[in-house]
């Protein structure tokens, strides 16, 4: 521990800890720009700057670790005039269009501008006419508004491991680009949106398709369905002052339907269905690989497809990997075909007038929505075009910003129910919302489906938390691979820490030896869809957290906890699908990869 004073005040803190920090622990806020603590900090906007007592001497907080007997002043006249001349010089390079900037009301650049009073700036306006991308069906790069703190980049990079963001140009030209400078939508991005999440002005944002909901729900010819991810529920209270964590799901259902949804579904029945798919297919693969010495197939081990950005990654980086991927779809698009394929034919509504929403945490989904030809499978199975399954996808930001536009104060509203039968849900589906959700579900319903038997305790603990791979052993109690009653799994989450898992089972295929896991879960944002790149901004492992125990707590409170239990999962498959994984299912529920190049020509 080291003993110093900020402002005067003693406090102890561990060794290693920065000023900008030490600082949060007795309540001063030091501002910065280019800091984020899900990342390295790199002190590229000189704002934290701080000195130390009884010397002019000023350093970057951030990147300043404290030392024994260090006597910090956070604020004095001169701090102040620095900072704000830092501010200054950013807004001269910045354009000053804020009514109709994404990010008004919720930008730090204009929150600091306004703290230091700033009303004009004393330096001549430098702007470099850069063009806005639109070239990619999730994100928009806007790099005029770039103000170089480097987060998107240091996110893309170090992160995600994606490298589809790099700086270009050196001092006033310098600018925010994709990698070699190609259109965002032809780069190496997975459309994650993990660079809009962390900016903090509006160079990076997600593409707003809320226009095109409202002309749907104002189209009296169409019959709007909506669908909601199970993360939206515990990050939407955010966007109206509530607590992070705070469940808004009956509210929520109830504004969808004030905003003109005729129909309210919920991706968490979807959850469901999609452990009954993909869960058989673990123990098909299981069952049917397995040796007498207890080594697997090469088809295993299975990994998750729920998480589009990691789809596209795996398409791009891992392609040979193709075999080991579920084929299960997402949650989203077994809805949208469920909406189509089943529910329009059962209410007698025409599918061709279903215009079916989601509301994600994901700017990936944007581009799910339309990924492939599997994802119009509803009318490929009738031999007519129904469009996609899901016509639009919006995120959990576009949601929130609609409720406001309607003038509806959700707080106030009365619960309402979710409509059936695509709507009730067990807990196994809500948790699908976060990092360990779809193996703990997953693992509930698999155990079930290989003992007949109901499992005793279903919380598995060593599959959650926030730390970047976890890896487990299930025991089923009989044999399942072979001899050997166990299976092996790990969970992976922000896809920089993807790569040490699949790289353990690249090299045990390539060298002949049984691969070191069976069942394999990836999420591509850290701490799973509760902090996505649609959701509100300013997520940190704390903020992370709350949203993950308000997921664990509806779960709990779920009359049933396991996927297979949900009676209009049963009855769905008595009614139209017949068995998890049979031929209709596969049509509607599955689908199909292939390699994709890194860089579109």
């Amino acid at each position: 521990m080291v003993n110093l004073k900020i402002n005067g005040r003693a406090l102890q803190v561990e060794e290693g800890t920065s000023i900008l920090n030490a600082a949060h622990k007795v309540h001063i806020k030091i501002p910065s720009l280019c800091y984020n603590p899900d990342l390295p900090p790199w002190a590229s906007c000189g704002i934290c700057i701080v000195r130390m007592e009884g010397t002019p001497k000023m350093v970057r907080a951030c990147t300043t670790p404290v030392a024994e007997g260090m006597s910090v002043i956070t604020h004095d006249p001169e701090i102040i005039t620095v900072r704000r001349t830092a501010v200054e010089l950013i807004l001269s390079n910045h354009p000053n269009d804020c009514l109709q900037c994404p990010r008004n009301g919720n930008c730090e650049l204009q929150a600091l501008a306004a703290e230091f009073g700033i009303r004009e700036v004393p330096y001549r306006k430098v702007l470099n006419a850069l063009p806005i991308d639109n070239s990619n069906p999730a994100i928009v790069l806007n790099p005029e508004k770039c103000i170089r703190c480097g987060r998107c980049v240091k996110v893309c990079q170090e992160m995600q491991n994606v490298w589809a963001l790099e700086f270009l140009g050196r001092g006033i030209k310098g600018r925010i680009a994709s990698a070699a400078d190609t259109p965002l939508g032809e780069s190496p991005c997975i459309k994650c949106g993990q660079c809009a999440a962390h900016c903090p002005v509006g160079a990076i944002y997600e593409r707003d398709d809320t226009a095109k909901v409202w002309a749907a729900l104002q189209n009296p010819e169409l019959h709007p369905v909506v669908q909601i991810a199970p993360a939206v529920r515990v990050a939407l209270a955010e966007e109206f002052g509530l607590e992070p964590g705070a469940l808004l799901t009956k509210k929520i259902y109830a504004a969808l339907r004030h905003l003109g949804f005729k129909t309210v579904f919920d991706t968490n029945f979807s959850a469901d269905l999609t452990i009954m798919e993909e869960g058989t297919e673990l123990v098909k693969r299981l069952t049917r690989g397995a040796g007498k010495s207890g080594e697997s197939s090469s088809d295993i081990p299975l990994i998750t497809s729920c998480c589009p950005a990691w789809v596209d990654y795996m398409e791009k980086y891992y392609a040979d990997m193709i075999p080991n991927f579920s084929t299960a779809k997402s949650p989203q698009q077994m809805m949208g075909a469920m909406i189509k394929a089943y529910w329009a034919a059962k209410v007698g509504i025409e599918p061709e007038k279903v215009y079916s929403v989601s509301v994600m945490p994901c700017t990936a989904k944007k581009w799910e929505t339309k990924r492939n030809d599997d994802m119009k499978s509803a009318g490929r199975l009738a031999g007519r075009d129904f469009g996609y399954d899901v016509d639009i996808a919006i995120t959990t930001r576009e949601l929130a910003r609609m409720i406001k536009q309607a003038g509806i104060e959700i707080l106030n509203l009365d619960d309402e129910e979710a409509d059936n039968p695509l709507g009730p849900y067990t807990g196994a589906g809500t948790i699908f919302g976060v990092t360990g959700g779809v193996m703990e579900a997953a693992i509930r319903s698999a155990y079930f489906l290989v003992t007949k038997k109901e499992l005793g305790d279903v919380n598995f603990l060593p599959v959650r938390g926030l730390e970047g791979v976890k890896e487990a052993e299930v025991d089923f109690g009989i044999p399942v691979i072979g001899s050997s009653s166990k299976i092996r799994i790990a969970v992976a989450h922000q896809m920089g820490n993807i790569a040490a898992v699949l790289d353990r089972i690249r090299a045990a295929r390539d060298t002949g030896k049984e691969t070191p896991y069976h069942f394999v879960e990836v999420m591509a944002c850290r701490g799973g869809c509760i902090s996505g790149g649609g959701q509100p901004y300013g997520s940190t492992d704390a903020i992370r957290s709350r949203r993950t125990r308000g997921l664990y707590s509806d779960d709990e409170k779920s009359q049933y906890r396991c996927s297979h239990q949900n009676p209009f999962i049963k009855q769905i498959y008595d009614e139209f699908l017949g068995e998890p994984t049979g031929h209709k299912a596969h049509e509607l529920l599955h689908t199909k990869y292939e390699e994709l190049p890194l860089y579109v020509k």
